[in-house]
């Protein structure tokens, strides 16, 4: 990007670019092996880019770490359509981001306070958030169980690439795995 002037698409292209190579370095490698210039090679950018947008290392993992705009996108639907809602976000957002939302905090190979927080954080704003928004009976267990499937899904996808599930259009795949998720969003029986 050197000599480019940046436009509010190609900053937000920069950014991005940022975030999923950060995302990236941060699930692969512990925090103390990640370096700015590696996610800056990554991402295309200067390291001084990263460094103007988040400031440091530090900043940069903790907004990696942050669940809070998947769980927006995800939980952004009426509870009697949030199942489909939810996987077709998922599915979409791992397109169209060339990653999993989600899925991090599974497989993040830092330490053990790094991989604590992400899972303390992905608690807190995905899991309780949605447990929160839930009614009826067992609302945490379900909302842990929906986490679950979610997870399954963007696992089974990065497992089984390529495959017939990439293949599949969103509302495919959303036509068969989402009735289960509705079930325990609505905590009917089957």
């Amino acid at each position: 990007m050197t000599g480019q002037q940046a436009t509010g698409t190609d900053t937000e292209t920069g950014r991005d670019a940022i975030l999923r190579a950060a995302r990236r370095a941060f699930t692969l490698r512990p925090y103390a092996e990640v370096t700015m210039r590696s996610i800056a090679a990554d991402a295309g950018v200067s390291p001084s880019l990263i460094v103007k947008r988040f400031g440091s290392k530090e900043r940069l993992f903790h907004t990696v770490a942050d669940f809070g705009p998947a769980a927006d996108a995800l939980f952004a639907a009426p509870l009697d359509a949030l199942g489909r809602h939810m996987v077709l976000t998922m599915v979409r957002m791992r397109r169209e981001d060339q990653g999993d939302p989600l899925l991090r905090a599974v497989f993040s190979l830092g330490n053990m306070d790094e991989r604590t927080l992400l899972r303390d954080r992905f608690r807190e704003q995905v899991t309780s958030r949605l447990a929160g928004q839930l009614h009826g009976g067992e609302s945490e267990l379900r909302a842990e169980l929906i986490a679950g499937l979610l997870l399954g899904l963007g696992a089974t996808l990065s497992l089984h690439r390529p495959g017939a599930g990439e293949r599949a259009t969103p509302e495919q795949l959303a036509d068969l795995y989402a009735p289960g998720v509705q079930r325990l969003v609505t905590g009917s029986g089957a």
